[in-house]
């Protein structure tokens, strides 16, 4: 089928169940464009081109016979490099795994293997995820496809890449900092940031345990949604009640996978099927201070012009005060210490193995005590809180995704290593669910994103506003010019 490369994911498959095109024909598509532009843009990693045509084989044999696996069946995708492929290298960006094969394929693979996706391989990222550029030493910098020489964000950054060159139609991220949504932004697609737990991380190389997220990087709004529902974590077995679960997963060295049960089956129970619904008379938040201090002014201008289209669609936007954000941000820096712990024998084992960036995060990291953390986590929690009382006026936050767009890989500026998280990583810090979606670009062409935010499984809520204003305003539609 012609012209399809830049088709949402529900498109392709809509055609493939039409009979336009096959699973295979899908692949090779994708297949070839990773051939041609992966020198450009150096989104991959690791190519699996003749397992995914195997695969997508497969899966047109599957519907052949009439088994129809859903949405995501025959459907190209792309894997960030930070989560575990059972035979298949997974390097996590570092050199010092650049040879490790996992035994076994994370959660997440196996549910989108159940869901007939077709996987294209590991896309580049940050070294180890730690990092907002994806400009990485060992394995190079990733190219922006609107830019080539901008940097596409990070640390998701080859698979935001691989979907918005039309490489992939859906891929996978991981999210602790920004790593979802920055690279969203930097490239003109959507990455939604779920509740904490409601994706498990198990076989995802963990940055910051309790701050980490798994989650979708799509074209649309509603391919995001799809690919949320066949990720989930939604036959696992949780445990306690919200509070419980909120009070748990913040203690020292424990992880917690997923959410509780109950509370996974009420985020999903209306994920699509609602999401045509409209916002009318809905309330949407703009807070007053933090969100909009500091970068750009012409990316902050855009995003408050872009706010104006949910009052067109008939909701309201009010003006809200939230708890201390800066405080906040400095908390989840002494929470980010928690890497001190996950790879302290790697780094032992090897210390030349890693960059000498990101030998010096690590240090920087190591100054926090014991003390210090354990204050970052009371101190999270009565946050967590009041973001909580504040969502129970409004549906749901609306701001910048970053303050900054993307910059030069060569020459960055330094002041934009904060405004590129400091927006994105309270949600991080928080649990809460956050996506963002494309609203306009700068002067100098490079797109911009709109964050939305809701409260804690109110995943359906965040996505259902998405997908309002991305239906009213023509972002979704802009595409990359590539060879």
């Amino acid at each position: 089928m012609k012209g399809i490369e830049y088709a949402t994911m529900s498109q392709a498959a809509a055609a493939l169940r039409a009979g336009e095109t096959s699973a295979v024909e899908l692949t090779r598509m994708c297949l070839a464009r990773i051939e041609r532009l992966n020198g450009l843009l150096n989104a991959f990693i690791t190519v699996t081109g003749d397992q995914a045509l195997e695969e997508a084989a497969q899966a047109d044999r599957e519907l052949a016979a009439g088994r129809d696996r859903g949405p995501l069946h025959g459907i190209p995708v792309a894997i960030k490099d930070l989560i575990d492929t059972k035979g298949i290298r997974t390097t996590y960006g570092s050199r010092y795994y650049a040879d490790h094969v996992p035994d076994e394929d994370a959660a997440v693979i196996k549910r989108l293997r159940d869901a007939g996706a077709v996987s294209l391989g590991k896309t580049g990222l940050h070294e180890l995820a730690f990092g907002t550029t994806s400009v990485n030493p060992f394995f190079g910098a990733i190219g922006n496809p609107w830019r080539p020489d901008y940097h596409p964000g990070g640390s998701s950054g080859g698979s935001a890449v691989a979907v918005a060159a039309g490489m992939a139609f859906a891929a996978i991220g991981t999210d602790t900092g920004c790593s979802i949504r920055l690279p969203a932004q930097c490239c003109g697609g959507v990455g939604h940031k779920p509740t904490y737990g409601l994706v498990s991380a198990a076989g995802v190389l963990p940055l910051v345990p309790s701050m980490d997220h798994v989650g979708p990087m799509t074209r649309s709004v509603r391919d995001a949604a799809l690919v949320l529902d066949a990720i989930a974590a939604r036959d696992e077995s949780g445990s306690g009640d919200e509070n419980d679960y909120l009070e748990e997963s913040r203690v020292p060295g424990h992880r917690v996978d997923r959410a509780p049960r109950h509370l996974i089956d009420s985020v999903l129970h209306d994920l699509i099927q609602r999401m045509e619904a409209p916002i009318a008379r809905g309330v949407v938040g703009i807070p007053t201070e933090y969100f909009f201090e500091g970068g750009d002014e012409d990316v902050k201008s855009i995003v408050k012009e872009a706010i104006g289209v949910f009052e067109d669609l008939g909701a309201r936007v009010e003006s809200v005060e939230l708890p201390d954000c800066h405080e906040a941000y400095a908390e989840a820096n002494a929470t980010f210490s928690e890497v001190v712990d996950v790879h302290r024998e790697a780094l032992a084992d090897d210390i030349e193995a890693f960059s000498e960036p990101i030998r010096a995060r690590f240090s920087s990291m190591s100054r926090y005590s014991p003390a210090d953390y354990e204050k970052a986590q009371r101190f999270r929690v009565e946050f967590t809180r009041g973001m909580e009382e504040v969502l129970q006026r409004v549906d749901v936050l609306a701001m910048p995704t970053a303050t900054v767009a993307a910059a030069p890989i060569e020459a960055q500026p330094p002041e934009h290593d904060k405004e590129r998280r400091k927006n994105a990583c309270i949600f991080d810090f928080t649990g809460q669910p956050s996506i963002s979606v494309p609203c306009g670009f700068t002067g100098d062409s490079l797109p911009v994103g709109l964050m939305i935010c809701g409260g804690r499984y109110r995943d359906a809520r965040v996505l259902r506003y998405a997908h309002a204003f991305e239906q009213a305003t023509p972002w979704h539609d802009q595409h990359p010019s590539l060879p």
